[in-house]
């Protein structure tokens, strides 16, 4: 049988392969120049901001400059903070309703788990007004809860927890229960040990997510002392820095420098974290 006879009709043609790669080199360069142009500035007096020489001096006194012109020790110890109550109460609260949509049988289950498939379609942003006017009905306005309460309950983490739990063999359950496990024990024992690819994925996509979010942190906080780096970085590069790019684009990489390790240590498990909790 000829190479040509054998050649599957499927098989993918070498000039498709070429031009889909050299569009993926293409778009990770144009995805990656402004980060390439932030690096460059932030590491070179402002002289050298708009022009490329290779003998350019390399300098820190952007970095030392920015960090002097602006609280930003206080705006990353607020992110940090509100990265933190959010992502432990999304895995509470998210647990334990995937838990019972996945397990238990109760009256309106179709109906709830419909309200939750529901607000996967509401954009959060549509809600802004209402969750404004609901804090300050609490009276928690400017504050960190006051950013975090609104994604405490993620309808995301309930639907991807729901989908892995449904996974875990019924034999498993029983057997804990069996042996005199109640519902929490086996929850415990079970079924989070088993998710844990899925924890992993889930909780850096809604780090990444509540870390770089700014426009309702922006609406509900007015101090230093509740505004996390993102609203802090607009408001310093918006004040008497006026255009100084050396600085603004230090005070950049400062804010994104957290995600962009994290990014780099964690790649591998974040790619198979995601593969394994069958994210398409």
């Amino acid at each position: 049988m000829s190479a040509l006879a054998s050649r599957s009709p499927y098989a993918p043609k070498a000039g498709g392969l070429v031009a889909e790669a050299a569009a993926s080199w293409l778009l990770a360069i144009f995805w990656i120049l402004p980060l390439l142009y932030a690096v460059w500035t932030a590491f070179h007096p402002a002289e050298f901001s708009t022009r490329f020489e290779l003998a350019a001096p390399l300098t820190l006194d952007n970095f030392r400059r920015a960090w002097a012109a602006a609280p930003f020790a206080r705006y990353f110890l607020n992110s940090v903070l509100l990265v933190a109550l959010v992502f432990g109460a999304q895995v509470i609260l998210c647990t334990l309703a995937a838990y019972a949509f996945a397990r238990h049988e109760f009256f309106g289950k179709g109906i709830a788990f419909a309200l939750v498939l529901l607000q996967l379609m509401i954009m959060p942003d549509v809600l802004i007004v209402e969750n404004y006017r609901t804090m300050g009905t609490l009276g928690i306005l400017d504050s960190i809860p006051a950013i975090a309460l609104p994604y405490v309950a993620s309808a995301f983490g309930i639907f991807l927890l729901r989908q892995t739990f449904k996974t875990v063999p019924k034999e498993l359950d029983d057997a804990a229960r069996l042996e005199g496990a109640n519902d929490l024990q086996v929850l415990l024992k079970v079924y989070v040990p088993l998710a844990k690819p899925v924890y992993v994925a889930y909780g850096l996509v809604s780090i990444s997510y509540h870390w770089n979010n700014f426009l309702w942190p922006l609406i509900v906080t007015n101090s230093v002392e509740s505004r996390p780096v993102t609203v802090g970085l607009q408001v310093f590069s918006s004040g008497d820095q006026g255009v100084d790019w050396a600085i603004i684009s230090a005070a950049t990489l400062m804010t994104s420098a957290p995600l962009l390790i994290a990014f780099l240590v964690f790649q591998r498990q974040f790619v198979q974290s995601f593969m394994r909790a069958g994210i398409r």
